[in-house]
């Protein structure tokens, strides 16, 4: 009886804990996060080159007599690369710089400017002339702004893109709250089940507890397809990141990813309590025919 007791409560514990993390999650903004620094460092580096006639500018880490012998072979196969780079997606070094790229934090809701990561966004902020957050959308809009110079069949491609990745976006979040509202409606029956003394509701609540953890286990993958799309588009140009642009997970997709971890473990405790506490016996002897009487 103490071990069932044991293992309801702590999957109850468990599961308003998990409800605790994905609610975090689902409302913060550090999903996915960009650093541009070192971007911009060279960008600013890149412009700030002198420009008069007959110059001619030679990086240092190109120069064979600034590297050594045994890192010859590394730097002849990045340069390789980024010549191969540039010549696919016809792109020079002030090509990439024309585009602007800020350090970034995005959640299911918005995407924000990361906070003291670029002086210049920090002023314009400051000034009003732009919001540090915008709201993601979550509807098709066919006023996507598009180069003109593009071709009738890149552009579909792009428009047909967009479909797919807001399809991605509206699934991730709608397996989310999902999975958010199986597990409060989860919880509240366990409590119930608690009090009232059911193991048959402790063991649905179990079971609402693993089906919100499916859930959440298709919000998180979608949502990591999704942003794998996104930087997997085409044209590269256009949708790719720099290689000098760190970008990862941040603490909310990390959360999310914990709630899900509970929500499980919840979920197997509080289906594994009804069968660990004993059935309960009635005191009162069975009734039996005896004698033609029944006793």
């Amino acid at each position: 009886m103490a071990a069932g007791k044991l293992l309801l409560y702590a999957g109850l514990s468990l599961s308003l804990c998990a409800l605790g993390m994905l609610a975090v999650a689902m409302c913060s903004d550090h999903w996915y996060e960009t650093d541009a620094r070192r971007y911009r460092e060279r960008c600013r580096s890149f412009s700030s080159r002198r420009k008069d006639p007959g110059f001619i500018y030679i990086p240092n880490n190109s120069l064979p007599l600034r590297a050594s012998r045994s890192n010859l072979p590394r730097w002849e196969e990045k340069l390789q690369l980024a010549r191969n780079r540039r010549q696919l997606f016809a792109m020079s070094a002030a090509d990439e710089c024309s585009r602007q790229y800020n350090s970034t934090n995005m959640g299911l809701w918005r995407k924000c400017h990361r906070l003291d990561f670029d002086q210049e966004i920090e002023d314009l902020i400051r000034k009003g002339s732009i919001a540090r957050c915008s709201y993601i959308k979550y509807h098709y809009s066919s006023a996507t702004i598009l180069k003109k110079n593009l071709s009738y069949n890149i552009t579909k491609t792009i428009r047909q893109d967009e479909w797919h990745s807001l399809h991605l976006r509206r699934m991730t979040a709608g397996f989310m709250g999902m999975a958010v509202a199986i597990i409060l409606f989860g919880w509240i029956i366990g409590v119930l089940g608690c009090c009232w003394d059911r193991g048959l509701m402790q063991y649905v609540a179990g079971l609402l507890f693993l089906m919100g953890g499916t859930f959440c286990i298709i919000s998180l993958c979608t949502c990591v397809a999704g942003i794998n799309f996104e930087l997997s588009r085409y044209p590269r140009y256009l949708y790719g990141l720099p290689d000098d642009i760190g970008h990862g997970y941040g603490w909310s997709m990390f959360c999310a990813w914990g709630g899900l971890g509970l929500t499980l473990i919840a979920g197997f405790f509080c289906t594994l309590a009804p069968s660990v506490q004993p059935i309960p016996r009635s005191t009162c002897p069975k009734s039996r025919q005896e004698n033609g009487t029944v006793c």
